[in-house]
């Protein structure tokens, strides 16, 4: 099918966090399908595009991988402006903040401000972790615990792909149903919501925690776009200035995709 016939949705702006390109996680075929049927006025890249962390340990860049890279370069050389927020995955890029490579602005925090007139502070969200964690040996124990998950929920969507299911995260359910994780979470929605407050904003987006959500906080509006590790989640603003979450893999333009990259990765997987 040619690009011409495909349909696209417009948006007047795009919140994208947490693709981390580089790891064994990154859906990055869902990502480039999403980039192709869509418009996008602005992007905004919230952090962890890049996973500098895991190709520290493992360099690994598949060709999807580089297809992702080169799509949101080609964006922002058309008529979507890119800004890129980085995180603490791709924190080497921070000291660039207030630069511009090519037509991609680099920045730690921005203002944006929607169709119907609200201001949101947009951050990663890295900046408020010594208020969410409880020290470094919680967040070690913590990260080498959602990696275990990450594992199983290779394995377990490996299997629903060889019986036709589509992808689901069985990661994002265990961690929802974590007492602990859930405590986190909210710590983290209130400092980011406490920003907000501090300077006098609607609200904030961020993304971070993997753990795609809207919520209203004492009148302040709480935007998480979610990654693109688990849940294949962008937030998105209409013309009209509305809202809302997509979650990629719950669309017939990403199904198919879920069971091809399976059958890729199956050997991947074996030798994890």
């Amino acid at each position: 099918m040619s690009n011409a016939l495909i349909y696209r949705a417009h948006y007047r702006t795009v919140w994208l966090s947490d693709i981390h390109l580089g790891s064994k996680d990154c859906k990055a075929e869902y990502l480039l399908d999403f980039l192709n049927h869509s418009t996008i006025e602005t992007l905004y890249l919230v952090g962890d595009i890049i996973d500098m962390w895991a190709m520290s340990k493992q360099f690994r860049w598949p060709d999807a991988h580089n297809q992702v890279l080169h799509k949101l370069m080609c964006l922002s050389k058309e008529d979507t402006r890119v800004v890129y927020l980085p995180g603490n995955h791709d924190a080497p890029l921070q000291k660039y903040a207030g630069i511009t490579f090519g037509e991609i602005e680099i920045t730690r925090e921005i203002i944006h401000t929607t169709a119907d007139g609200r201001k949101l502070l947009v951050l990663h969200g890295d900046q408020f972790d010594q208020e969410v964690c409880f020290g470094p040996l919680q967040s070690w124990i913590g990260d080498k615990a959602y990696d275990f998950l990450l594992f199983i929920n290779r394995w377990y969507n490996g299997a629903r792909a060889a019986l036709k299911f589509p992808y689901w995260s069985l990661a994002g359910y265990l961690k929802s149903h974590i007492k602990e994780a859930n405590k986190a979470i909210t710590r983290y929605k209130h400092a980011c919501v406490n920003r907000a407050v501090q300077m006098n904003l609607d609200g904030v987006i961020c993304g971070h925690i993997h753990h795609p959500q809207v919520d209203d906080i004492h009148g302040i509006k709480y935007y998480n776009d979610g990654d693109w590790i688990e849940n294949c989640s962008a937030l998105t603003e209409l013309p009209c200035g509305d809202m809302k979450l997509v979650y990629w893999t719950q669309t017939a333009h990403a199904s198919n995709l879920f069971n091809l990259r399976m059958s890729k990765g199956k050997s991947e997987n074996k030798a994890a």
